[in-house]
């Protein structure tokens, strides 16, 4: 019997599971690691946030994906890895052997690393990694948001926390949205139209931009680099995600940011028994940002090189896009398009999202 360990259930993992639940790999056992009950499909947070899906909407549930397989599934968190051993090791202290690794537990905020750099975050600023945790804390900033106009900060330039403002702004009008984002423009590494569509869509929701980088928070307030104090009752952290702690001595090749190094097999550029995709996973010819379409495309390679590698077939090269669409939600039943360097806006932009958003939960939740 060949030992396949899944760390995490990020979107490749998930196609990956529905791949073995509808063909079963003779030969192979199959562990789980995944501390939460359900996957959130980020792409659709947004839509969360802006009232137009629920929490349930946008998480597929392990339990019916696992129903009627093999597959041992273990509710817990990696904080070890020997890559060398091939051994991994689990936060209730239990160790694992595998033949083949494939990791796609996706990125982290680490408290302890970003309370060093902004002091009070960890006290006082909502998190949006995990995305599970975040999804059952926001109902208690509506709750708060009814009760009187908010002061809401989202703090991070990337994307993500460009949708966070635009859905905050949506859902709650009454609110004063500010995008702190540091030194850059929000979108800074994406096409020029794209972003110039971003600044004015910003513009015309009244969501404040400021071009300065948050040094503390307290609950109140958060400091900025000019001296400003900025009135906040809602921080919401959405600045990028790192890579887990335990990846440093793991003995995997890295990247310049801790990302696991792989090549064009999606696997580790140093160790042949470990793949790796999404946010986790560092390509050198694939430096654009990942996104649903994006992630459809290196799930469906991850899949079969996996199958490949446990069958002793030899696994084929997976070469991305050239170009990758982008979408992004703009509130308002609006969202902005980006396919290079052309991009278009509107509400059939966002229909378009909503529609691939859905398709894929639709097609994840099936067996």
């Amino acid at each position: 019997m060949k030992h396949l360990i899944l760390l995490g259930c990020g979107y490749a993992h998930l196609q990956l599971l529905q791949s073995l639940a509808k063909e079963p790999m003779a030969g192979v056992q199959i562990t789980l690691i995944s501390p939460h009950p359900r996957q959130l499909y980020f792409a659709m947070m947004p839509s969360f946030v802006a009232g137009y899906a629920t929490l349930d909407d946008c998480t597929i549930a392990l339990q019916p994906l696992l129903q009627n397989t093999s597959v041992q599934w273990l509710q817990q968190s990696a904080c070890a890895l020997d890559a060398n051993a091939r051994t991994l090791t689990l936060d209730d202290g239990s160790t694992h052997g595998y033949d083949v690794l494939s990791v796609n537990c996706g990125t982290t905020q680490d408290r302890q690393q970003i309370e060093r750099t902004l002091p009070g975050a960890r006290k006082h600023a909502l998190f949006v990694r995990p995305f599970e945790t975040f999804g059952m804390l926001w109902p208690q900033v509506l709750e708060l948001g009814q009760q009187r106009p908010l002061r809401v900060s989202v703090i991070g330039a990337g994307l993500a926390g460009i949708e966070l403002a635009f859905a905050v702004a949506r859902h709650l009008p009454n609110a004063s949205v500010t995008l702190v984002c540091g030194p850059q423009l929000p979108a800074c590494h994406t096409p020029a139209a794209f972003q110039q569509r971003i600044l004015k869509t910003l513009q015309r929701r009244h969501i404040t931009v400021l071009q300065e980088t948050a040094l503390s928070i307290d609950a109140e307030q958060v400091s900025l680099s000019n001296g400003a104090r900025l009135l906040c009752d809602v921080p919401i952290l959405a600045s990028a995600g790192q890579a887990p702690a335990w990846l440093q001595t793991s003995a995997l090749a890295l990247d310049d940011s801790g990302f696991i190094a792989v090549d064009a097999l999606q696997r580790s550029s140093s160790h042949a028994q470990v793949f790796a995709a999404g946010d986790v996973s560092s390509r050198a010819d694939c430096t654009q940002p990942h996104n649903g379409f994006h992630a459809t495309q290196t799930g469906a390679a991850l899949v079969r090189n996996v199958r490949a590698q446990l069958a002793g077939i030899a696994p084929t090269p997976y070469t991305p896009l050239e170009q990758k669409l982008l979408l992004l939600a703009c509130g308002k039943r609006s969202a902005i398009a980006s396919w290079g360097e052309h991009s278009a806006q509107g509400f059939w932009v966002w229909w378009l999202k909503k529609w691939l958003d859905q398709r894929a939960i639709k097609d994840l939740r099936s067996r």
